[in-house]
């Protein structure tokens, strides 16, 4: 019986903050891959290995986790003041779905330094050693990133010694920007309170009525008081994803956060939307010590946090729930904000299962409404392998 070749295509795997996930140009996927739709997502299924019933994506480039379940396809921007399209794919990893509703904020950081390697970013803008500024049009969302890439004899300067809580080896500093990360999206998108309120009470059948503050800022997110779920904030991720009931218990509570957000219009279609809202749940500081063994200070932090992603506890911080902690942290009565002391700010260092890190964001008030100009991190990024990826030519 004859079975179709494999087919070669060239990629990129890249790691971004404490993400990886595998690079395209637009111009070099197949052309039936080249626009939205089946092909594509089987492509990228397919690239990564799944769905894989073994969660292991054993048979492709994912490492099964929602940090390494990743894909990201670059092209050259035809919009004005920007350098280059970024479109992010969390490619879920026990089910045959490719999810496009948000972006990943830790893989924004590698965006700049592929687009440059990539002859994506026009060669006037790149200096031969100092900082190119890349303007990335996000487009899942409508949003508008500056990467800040560190440039060293005319190419990216990738090692450094940057450190970042969650990665093992230093590296060079990115630093990003996020433009109007609560602003609403192109087409209609959403305000940065969905409901109104900076604080709603969350009714969840079955599991409890929480207050919650519901943000759209960086990505969709839902914030809990972690008392209130029984939980103080210094939980590492064997407390949380090794307990089914647990897992289960915030998969409910983001479904119904989802409804209350107006993400979705009933509650089945949560399972179809994985990879948002997000849903975190927020402490006062205290003393723990992280997965690496380092300890954390009640001192050196303003608030815990733990978040959730593709139904598990994330291993430290999802660059785009940054953002969103940053913005609430900057808003006076949120819950964040009251966990980091209920004052004002413009920046938080919030502890994470692996570390800390320091987001900035500066609110204001504008006829009555919260506006968040940009927030403000630093991540890091590196190539891991170039070359082709390889799948069954009849995979898409």
């Amino acid at each position: 019986m004859a079975h179709a070749a494999q087919i070669r295509i060239p990629a990129t795997y890249m790691r971004g903050g404490t993400s990886k996930g595998v690079f395209f140009s637009l111009q070099d996927l197949p052309v039936a891959a080249q626009v939205p739709g089946a092909a594509r997502d089987a492509l990228l299924l397919r690239v990564i290995g799944s769905p894989d019933p073994y969660d292991k994506q054993i048979d492709g480039m994912g490492g099964a986790t929602s940090s390494t379940s990743k894909t990201v396809i670059l092209s050259r921007s035809s919009r004005a003041e920007h350098d280059v399209d970024y479109l992010f794919g969390q490619v879920a990893i026990d089910k045959p779905f490719v999810d496009w509703s948000g972006n990943c904020g830790n893989l924004s950081a590698a965006v700049g330094a592929f687009a440059i390697s990539a002859g994506l970013v026009d060669a006037a803008r790149v200096p031969h050693n100092g900082v190119a500024v890349v303007r990335v049009w996000q487009a899942n969302i409508g949003k508008t990133i500056i990467a800040h890439v560190p440039i060293t004899d005319g190419a990216v300067q990738e090692t450094g010694d940057f450190e970042l809580d969650g990665v093992t080896f230093p590296a060079a500093e990115v630093q990003l920007e996020f433009i109007d990360p609560a602003a609403e999206e192109e087409g209609g998108g959403g305000a940065m309170f969905p409901t109104g309120n900076l604080v709603d009470e969350l009714q969840v059948p079955g599991v409890g009525t929480f207050k919650a503050t519901l943000i759209n800022a960086g990505i969709p997110t839902i914030f809990i008081n972690a008392d209130d779920l029984g939980y103080t904030g210094t939980e590492l991720q064997g407390a949380i994803n090794g307990d089914p009931k647990a897992l289960a218990m915030f998969e409910t509570v983001r479904a119904h956060g989802a409804l209350r957000m107006g993400l979705i219009n009933h509650l089945d279609e949560a399972a179809r939307r994985q990879h948002t809202p997000k849903v975190a749940f927020v402490a006062r500081p205290a003393d723990y010590v992280a997965s690496s063994g380092k300890p954390i200070k009640a001192a050196d932090v303003d608030l815990l946090v733990r978040a959730l992603s593709m139904g598990k506890l994330h291993h430290a911080m999802m660059g785009t729930a940054a953002v969103a902690i940053g913005t609430a942290a900057a808003i006076p009565g949120t819950l964040v904000n009251l966990a980091a002391g209920g004052v004002e700010r413009s920046a938080v260092r919030f502890g994470h299962p692996s570390g800390t890190l320091r987001v900035g964001a500066e609110a204001t008030q504008v006829n009555g409404e919260w506006v968040v100009k940009k927030a403000i991190m630093s991540r890091s990024a590196r190539v891991l392998m170039e070359g082709f990826v390889r799948i069954p030519g009849d995979a898409f």
